[in-house]
């Protein structure tokens, strides 16, 4: 078999419960449930982080965060251990990124590492292909020398705000979050973005190009704050123009971004709970729709029997579950529990279900698995170790990782010191600073997933039973979570020995009042 082209689309802040191949009842994902549908698909994914940043860093590396150590928006992902990216571009594969979210795009954090090229749709000046300009020819490459210029000038400032907590507790202020989540693309530009893969594609199918591709694509339409186009929210959400407290609701929760990830001081009203659950769904399915688009054109191509394209979630989001918003503190089935579909017809010509939980930084091991044969100087050890992991063995029946798989909580700190200042009574009352260890395991009939606390077993579930973890019964079941908080214990050792080869390094930043005299000479501030 000739090496495959492989396609690695990253879903960013996609709950698995919201799609109707994973039994969501509402017809929001049609074209990634017929994706889903001639594919292998793994229902029970395991993020092995909650958030965009280590989980990134999982899947490009293969590492569960504490050995990989990318834990904080101000670290860097080592060189100790290669980036899929430079893997697949040494077996001569051409690789390219589509990136709308900045936490991957923008931060100099190693993520973007081994691509030729990575075209970046968040930020303030975003960079793209030339196809993607309407302009003429001249007055597009006059364009093209001005945003170099003024990414040069940018991206410093937009990496203060992603890793400075000074910045980024200014950044969090009502007043300037239209201006950064709008003016600054936030959410990046994600159909556009779209459309640029497909036209990618398209021309290097005209062109007759041979060279094999690792395309990745990150999309970020489901982040709040939410804003599909109108067609969507009249389809999922028929009540919102008319419901003039609907359209507060939404208007005031898409200006607050602290409120996106703090744990809730109180519940969601009714109407709340509602308008941010569908807006939320109108997100889905705007993003299926011109995802549709894409599956359509990885058909169309002469290679399309011979691709490896993979859709996942690098995590979901919370919307009022168990008290918290967003996606930074707990590891619940809402954050972790993720879409992971793929599809390689010429390897995998008939479609499967995996019931048995995976974990998704098991993505790395398949896709250097996939090439076949690596040039002779690649080290044969490495390679064994990295294809022992492969998805494929699970695909046949033989789960290397005994039908268990591990996420890793840690708080990103830039948010708890926000909440510090703002709420610090919740700090303690949700715990936010406690480190989270979840362990999900297929046994016998059922899935059950114990949570650790700061190290001691806190909560067990049966998932089979109770997929909304609603009912804890680890004082039930006693003998269970002894066993599996020992499996735990000895999994996380034997992550943490690769702690020593894989150390984690911190960004050099500017001093806070280096910070703000560059935001005032910029007219940020007074």
């Amino acid at each position: 078999m000739t090496q495959p082209d492989i396609i690695f689309i990253v879903l960013d802040t996609q709950r698995a419960d919201r799609l109707g191949s994973y039994g969501y009842d509402k017809p929001i994902s049609s074209n990634l449930d017929r994706f889903a549908e001639k594919s292998v698909f793994f229902k029970q994914a395991v993020s092995p982080a909650q958030w965009t940043v280590p989980s990134h860093a999982s899947m490009f590396s293969g590492l569960y965060p504490s050995a990989h150590k990318l834990l904080q928006s101000s670290q860097r992902l080592s060189p100790s251990h290669p980036h899929v990216a430079e893997l697949l571009s040494s077996a001569g594969y051409e690789t390219v990124g589509f990136c709308n979210n900045p936490l991957v795009g923008i931060l100099n954090n190693g993520l973007k590492r081994g691509f030729k090229q990575f075209y970046n749709y968040g930020g303030a000046v975003p960079s793209t292909p030339r196809s993607s300009s309407k302009w003429p020819r001249p007055l597009n490459l006059l364009a093209e020398s001005y945003t170099q210029g003024l990414r040069k000038l940018s991206y410093p400032i937009q990496n203060f705000f992603g890793q400075s907590d000074l910045a980024f507790q200014i950044s969090l202020h009502a007043w300037l979050t239209p201006l950064w989540s709008r003016m600054a693309n936030f959410k990046g530009q994600n159909e556009r973005s779209v459309q640029d893969v497909i036209h990618y594609l398209q021309n290097r199918e005209k062109k007759n190009v041979q060279q094999s591709l690792f395309l990745f694509l990150n999309l970020m339409e489901t982040h709040l704050p939410f804003w599909p186009p109108g067609k969507f929210v009249d389809e999922v959400v028929p009540y919102f123009r008319d419901n003039k407290e609907a359209r507060t609701i939404m208007r005031t929760w898409n200006k607050e971004a602290y409120r996106w990830a703090a744990p809730l001081s109180k519940p969601l009203s009714e109407l709340e709970h509602r308008v941010l659950n569908d807006m939320y769904d109108a997100e889905v399915a705007y993003q299926d729709g011109y995802l549709g688009d894409l599956l359509d054109a990885i058909q169309d191509r002469a290679k399309k029997n011979n691709t490896l394209t993979i859709i996942v979630a690098d995590h979901g989001d919370g919307i009022g579950d168990h008290g918290y918003m967003g996606h930074a503190f707990v590891a619940y089935e809402e954050l972790i529990h993720v879409p992971l579909i793929m599809n390689w017809p010429e390897a995998w010509p008939n479609p499967s279900q995996i019931a048995s939980p995976v974990s998704t930084r098991r993505l790395f091991h398949t896709m250097i698995d996939a090439v076949g044969e690596w040039p002779q100087e690649f080290n044969r050890d490495i390679l064994k170790e990295t294809r022992d992991l492969s998805l494929r063995h699970t695909v046949d029946g033989h789960d290397p990782e005994n039908k268990t798989a591990l996420s890793e909580v840690y708080p990103p700190l830039n948010f708890v010191k926000a909440i510090e200042k703002r709420q610090p009574e919740l700090l303690q009352d949700y715990h936010c600073l406690d480190e989270r260890f979840a362990l999900v395991r297929e046994r016998k009939d059922s899935t059950v997933k114990l949570i650790q606390r700061d190290g001691r077993a806190d909560e067990l579930f049966d998932l089979q039973i109770d997929s909304l973890e609603l009912n804890n019964i680890i004082n039930q079941e006693l003998n269970l979570s002894e066993a599996l908080n020992r499996e735990l214990n000895l999994l996380e050792r034997e992550i943490r020995k690769q702690q020593d080869h894989f150390k984690g390094e911190e960004i050099d930043l500017e001093s806070d009042s280096q910070l703000m005299q560059r935001l005032k000479g910029l007219g940020y501030l007074d």
